[in-house]
């Protein structure tokens, strides 16, 4: 069987690129031969990647260029390794008009696949629109908000209408699928990196280089405040702070800097850590999977995503910082007996969904 996969694989961000592998290597367990479609946002490579973080100023563009070298390199050199890519590019929508239709089954997700807000608009590609008269699903998708705008209801709806069984990551999605859209028989689910359990991650760990104990610092919004907070934690903690820099302009930020290191090294860094201060989604699940606390600033936009998470293993007290004056986390304990049962009970219901549609097949 031939199963195909549209995700935002082409997104330089560590959590993208493991969530891809994470779904990957569930989805081979089921159905065996999958492939990835490669389709990349116009702002995801190349002139428009460099447009998107220089905003048309020449010496931003110049101040970028390297960390855009290292980014091709680390990111491009996991998904030769270890992503089933297809031979061919989807650039644009139109690249869909001679679409090989060589597939048995289709699936969209995971990551905010149907973020409008992220993608600067409804991506129909994300939707599977291209695909006629084949089964297709929604594996964990994202629409990384609490709600879609009013005007893009109608054509969402037309699109998912099409799908024979939705399941989304977040609790929020699933309200935007009942309330907004009127679809009633979808699920929620655990995102692929936390449907793979410790063990499977525990593969992909390379030795640390790191031997003393270290808070890492994983920032994904540029923040001073976040910044100073992290530098109280070393000083009221006593633990030095290792900053994971994934653009070299923050090198300049507080703590030890860890340039844009190899993807699996987030797996790594995270693992070993006693701490990960964070405000990032994946770097949360990450800590939350491999039994790290994380302290977890909330980001402005789309936190749903973090505090989706932190409610359904019920961590939310022990992880949530509530200002940047709140240091209370740090002598919280997190049971991860109960963390564990909690993901283990969702890990079912994914291995059901699949289970499913397999037999249907």
């Amino acid at each position: 069987m031939k199963v195909a996969v549209i995700t935002m694989h082409s997104v330089y961000n560590y959590g993208t690129q493991l969530q891809a592998l994470a779904t990957q290597e569930k989805l081979k367990g089921y159905f065996g031969d999958i492939e990835f479609i490669d389709y990349k946002r116009s702002d995801t490579y190349g002139k428009g990647l460099r447009k998107l973080y220089s905003k048309g100023n020449p010496v931003r563009y110049m101040a970028f260029l390297p960390t855009y070298c290292k980014w091709n390199k680390v990111f491009k050199g996991f998904q030769k390794k270890y992503l089933n890519l297809s031979k061919k590019e989807y650039l644009s929508e139109d690249d869909f008009k001679d679409f090989e239709d060589k597939y048995d089954l289709y699936f969209t997700g995971s990551d905010q696949v149907w973020n409008s807000g992220w993608n600067k608009g409804i991506l129909a590609p994300y939707y599977l629109s291209f695909v006629k008269d084949k089964p297709k699903y929604a594996y964990s998708a994202s629409f990384g908000t609490d709600s879609i705008p009013d005007n893009e209801i109608k054509e969402i709806k037309e699109y998912l209408k099409e799908y024979k069984k939705i399941t989304v990551r977040e609790d929020t999605g699933l309200k935007i699928l009942n309330e907004q859209l009127d679809i009633k028989n979808a699920e929620r689910i655990l995102d692929p990196t936390l449907v793979m359990p410790k063990e499977f991650w525990n593969k992909y760990k390379k030795q640390s280089k790191i031997k003393e104990k270290y808070i890492l610092v994983y920032n994904l919004n540029n923040n001073p405040d976040f910044d100073n907070y992290a530098k109280k934690l070393e000083e009221k903690t006593g633990i030095k702070v290792y900053r994971f820099c994934t653009r070299y302009d923050q090198v300049r930020k507080f703590g030890k800097s860890l340039l844009i290191p190899d993807v699996l090294d987030f797996i790594t860094l995270i693992s070993n850590a006693e701490y990960v201060f964070t405000d990032s989604f994946h770097a949360t699940a990450f800590s939350i999977n491999m039994h790290v606390h994380p302290i977890c600033i909330y980001p402005e936009k789309y936190s749903n995503r973090l505090s989706d998470f932190l409610k359904l293993v019920c961590c939310e007290e022990e992880c949530k910082v509530k200002d940047y004056n709140d240091f209370s986390t740090v002598s919280k304990v997190i049971d991860y007996d109960k963390v564990d049962k909690i993901l283990e009970n969702e890990r079912k219901k994914v291995d059901k969904f699949l289970s499913t549609i397999k037999e249907k097949l």
